[in-house]
């Protein structure tokens, strides 16, 4: 879209510093009285419908059973996430590293786990022991280090971790893969050259560096991991939306209940955002973006780029030679 923006100029004919005149636009000012008045009559809707059940929605919002279905959701959030990060970056340096037999199955892990939906992967998790009903750890020709039943140990909870973080791995190894082949290999070879070493190079020069390309991403990823253990309500484990269930199956109180469910993912997503904002300004430091207050907010919003420019000479109170 061209700017309709025009400069105003000094009775010399020289340009004056940062002043833009915008031309008026009456139909998006139409479009933004149509679009609140859409917003208002919503808002009404929803807030005069007594269909919406507002009291009990207030009733339950903080109730117990709904404070330690969201407490049991925050944590199966944060345990997925740091299991998926950490196996994410095993499976990034897999993929990227010279050995072809480690980046083969590096690659069919991430083909199967991308390839097959997270509800499926959850509920075979969850009965695998119709597959192998018993684990046995023995030493070859040795004693029995480990047996168990596993319907015993594969318990919901075990089934809803390993299938979130198994998952989730899957992903965060392709957005640290893209975020490691972003960096210029001109760095690492110069890194090599000074005598550092693999590993040191990518703590110290890679890492840092890709972390600015690995964040927005991976805060997607986890507020994506906080919606998607709602499917974790299939196995009967007494996550957010469960607690809800168990409610509304009682009390017949449908929507209102999974109006409770709603507002609780919202407020934890928006505040996931705000962190996530955080994160990304503290790694874009010194990225080459252009910090200017001049050129930011205002730039995004309209298009235009004010510059300084020089004052005239006779804005100065001097006249020109």
């Amino acid at each position: 879209m061209t700017s309709t923006a025009r400069t105003a100029t000094t009775p010399l004919g020289g340009l004056r510093d940062d002043v833009v005149v915008r031309r008026p636009r009456p139909l998006k000012v139409i479009g933004l009285i149509v679009v609140a008045a859409v917003l208002i009559l919503l808002i009404y809707s929803v807030v005069t419908n007594p269909r919406f059940g507002w009291p009990v929605v207030v009733r339950y919002f903080t109730s117990s059973s709904v404070l330690r279905g969201l407490g049991l959701t925050l944590e199966l959030t944060v345990l997925s996430m740091l299991i998926g990060i950490v196996l994410g970056v095993l499976l990034a340096l897999m993929r990227l590293s010279k050995s072809r037999a480690l980046g083969a199955a590096a690659g069919a892990y991430v083909w199967f786990f991308r390839g097959t939906p997270l509800l499926v992967q959850l509920i075979l998790l969850y009965n695998i022991s119709a597959l192998y009903p018993e684990i046995t750890l023995q030493l070859p020709f040795g004693p029995v280090l480990f047996s168990g039943n596993m319907n015993e140990i594969v318990t919901p909870f075990v089934a809803a971790l390993a299938a979130l973080s198994l998952n989730e791995a899957a992903f965060m190894s392709e957005i640290i893969r893209g975020g490691i082949l972003s960096i210029d290999p001109g760095q690492t070879e110069a890194a090599r050259a000074l005598g550092m070493r693999g590993g040191r190079v990518m703590r110290r020069i890679v890492l840092p560096q890709a972390m600015r390309f690995i964040i927005p991403p991976t805060g997607n990823q986890v507020i994506s991991m906080l919606k998607s253990s709602s499917l974790i309500s299939v196995i009967a484990l007494p996550e957010l939306l469960y607690s809800v269930q168990v409610i509304y199956s009682r009390t017949f109180e449908t929507i209102p209940l999974l109006l409770v469910a709603t507002i609780w993912y919202l407020l934890v997503t928006s505040l996931l955002m705000v962190l996530q904002m955080f994160l990304e300004r503290r790694y874009s430091r010194g990225s080459g973006r252009d910090h200017d207050p001049r050129s930011g907010s205002f730039t995004r919003l309209t298009g235009i780029r004010l510059r300084r420019t020089p004052r005239p000479l006779a804005d100065l109170g001097e006249v020109p030679a």
